[in-house]
């Protein structure tokens, strides 16, 4: 979705109208993420509950959509970036063969895939090193989810709560808990960058 919409402010979208977008869109990735927190425990999460006739509608499914609400911005804003840092001699060789839809997703999207790819790791990395709006819609249940609308527990969030009053092999756990993260957010960072030089190279 962030990518679809970089693509159509930068290349589809009237510039009057883009302008405006694109500002919009750069306000909402300086949003505090306490405020997304906020929405999703005033609209997400009443909607989850009413729709599917829950009895609490706080559970892994609002925070899926909380935080992809919130990596949309960073996606959006670098992506549009580097797809419109793509040389225009790209574009009209393609042009000129008559091609058009074809140049956006066919010469323009792949000679911007580095600042793509870019754009999606600062995301995910937002998404997993998030604390706030989380512990405001997951329902903070210890319990291992069973399904998208159990209550969950995420690790960062069960840093937060648990910290300030952790000690001895409590405490330890916990900064285990974010070794954890980072090791993930390092196997998803090596993953993208191997995807963008394979790009490089063809």
């Amino acid at each position: 979705i962030g990518i679809l919409a970089a693509i159509f402010i930068a290349e589809i979208c009237p510039k009057k109208y883009a302008r405006v977008i694109s500002t919009a869109v750069e306000l909402l990735a300086g949003i505090p993420s306490v405020l997304y927190g906020i929405f999703g425990l005033a609209v997400i999460v009443p909607a989850i509950q009413t729709v599917l006739s829950l009895p609490k509608g706080q559970s892994l499914l609002a925070v899926i959509i909380v935080l992809s609400i919130m990596m949309l911005p960073t996606i959006i804003s670098l992506s549009e970036t580097s797809i419109r840092a793509v040389p225009k001699a790209y574009k009209e060789g393609s042009l000129a063969l008559g091609a058009k839809i074809e140049t956006i997703f066919k010469v323009t999207v792949p000679a911007a895939k580095s600042g793509i790819l870019a754009g999606v790791i600062l995301g995910i990395g937002r998404a997993l090193g998030e604390t706030m709006a989380v512990i405001l819609v997951a329902g903070n249940s210890t319990a291992m989810p069973t399904s998208l609308l159990d209550s969950a527990r995420p690790l960062t969030t069960n840093i937060a709560l648990e910290m300030g009053y952790a000690a001895g092999t409590h405490q330890e756990m916990l900064f285990a808990t974010g070794v954890v993260l980072f090791l993930f957010i390092i196997i998803i960072n090596l993953v993208l960058t191997k995807l963008t030089s394979k790009g490089v190279d063809r």
